[in-house]
């Protein structure tokens, strides 16, 4: 598992917060906005800080959806993004779960058989946790191998 903020990861934010009213209240950021943030910001994680190569983004079928599908050498890494903002819906990191597993255990065998993807190959499912305020991410989790595909 590696923790640590964005700055530590060597990534700069795409966007600034924004300010509301006279008092400089910090604004939240709606859900889908939120998601776009944690989504670009982890593609940017997995390319720029691990050397990752990014093979699919947001791979859909009826059953559901695939965030991130990468190589790291030879083998397959899918990641499950999770980005909450402090004190929304509990820590991102708790997203992931058991209905989230068994949606994931359910749609990899299907983009497997899509993408060509045999059996026995090495597949592993990573979850990155963000923490964004005010439309930027201050903190990211990495649970490499966090969700046990197979059993």
């Amino acid at each position: 598992m590696s923790c640590g903020s964005a700055r530590d990861a060597g990534l700069t934010p795409d966007r600034q917060g924004t300010r509301s009213g006279r008092r400089g209240r910090l604004q939240r950021i709606g859900r889908s906005e939120l998601g776009r943030l944690g989504e670009q910001f982890a593609s940017e994680y997995v390319e720029r800080s691990l050397g990752w190569t990014i093979v699919f983004r947001n791979w859909r079928c009826r059953l559901g959806e695939l965030d991130l599908v990468c190589r790291e050498g030879r083998q397959w890494v899918v990641v499950e993004v999770r980005t909450r903002q402090p004190g929304w819906m509990g820590p991102a990191v708790e997203a992931v779960d058991q209905r989230k597993v068994r949606q994931l255990r359910r749609v990899l065998p299907v983009w497997m058989a899509r993408a060509g993807v045999v059996d026995d190959a090495d597949v592993r499912v990573d979850v990155l946790a963000l923490t964004a305020f005010d439309g930027v991410v201050q903190a990211l989790i990495h649970l490499r191998g966090a969700v046990d595909m197979w059993s």
